[in-house]
């Protein structure tokens, strides 16, 4: 009897289609070309054509007038609003940064960790008039910001294997240095990180579980750091963080042993 691998049930077609909308949603707009989609993707000229043609047709993704450059379509935004709001995760967490941000007039999110990578799943913005670019549905290496940060730090007793991957991942050099940084944030429960989301961005994060214990992501807030001075991190930002997470735990069936 012939195995059959997995692989052999993958349509490339489909499989480029979803290589594309990432790339779309990870790079700067003005780099989203058919020369750049041939490059990344390793496809031909003409197959990259004609599957932007047809996702374009869609409303999947639009060509922005005078270029020849893509972005996502309405309908994809629309279809991704639909999938986030249809999250278990987000209905509990949306009211919660949606408080958070009112109270505190920053950016707030709600975070989850895939391998190494912290996805910004769901995000409150404030009204200031300096505010960091929106990062809702971006992706970044966990060590970048504060919600990767206080996920990976309580999430995992192996944290010596995390690290060494990481390393081998990212070229880092500075291994010691992060993990002494996860273990104090082990041992405070809270994360805070400078410049890993862009200069002069700060980004605070506290760790939400589950009834296990499990961490299933966290509330960061973000700011620049002429607003998220010490002082106002130690005694305001940093305590509703943790009520908040507390409050998001709880709805999730964590009870403090």
């Amino acid at each position: 009897m012939v195995k059959t691998n997995i692989q052999d049930y993958s349509v490339r077609t489909v499989e480029n289609v979803f290589d594309i909308l990432e790339l779309i949603t990870i790079e700067d707009m003005t780099q989203v070309t058919i020369p750049r989609l041939c490059s990344v993707l390793n496809i031909s000229k003409n197959k990259a054509f004609r599957l932007m043609v047809t996702l374009e047709k869609r409303g999947i993704v639009e060509r922005y007038p005078g270029s020849g450059n893509y972005g996502l379509g309405v309908r994809a935004v629309g279809l991704s609003q639909k999938i986030l709001h249809s999250s278990n995760i987000i209905v509990h967490a949306h009211p919660v940064i949606e408080e958070l941000a009112k109270k505190h007039d920053e950016a707030v999110y709600m975070t989850v960790l895939k391998d190494d990578e912290v996805t910004f799943l769901d995000m409150v913005d404030c009204e200031q008039k300096v505010k960091a670019a929106p990062l809702i549905g971006k992706r970044f290496p966990y060590f970048s910001n504060a919600a990767g940060k206080v996920i990976r730090a309580l999430e995992t007793k192996e944290l010596n294997k995390v690290l060494k991957r990481t390393v081998r991942k990212q070229d880092l050099c500075n291994l010691d240095l992060l993990e002494n940084e996860l273990a104090d944030i082990r041992q405070k429960g809270v994360a805070v990180d400078c410049d890993g989301l862009g200069d002069g961005i700060i980004s605070v994060a506290v760790a939400v579980k589950d009834y296990a214990g499990k961490v299933v992501g966290a509330i960061t807030i973000l700011g620049p750091s002429f607003r998220m001075l010490a002082e106002r991190l130690e005694n305001e930002i940093i305590p509703s963080l943790r009520e908040g997470a507390e409050m998001l735990s709880g709805r999730f069936g964590y009870a403090r042993g």
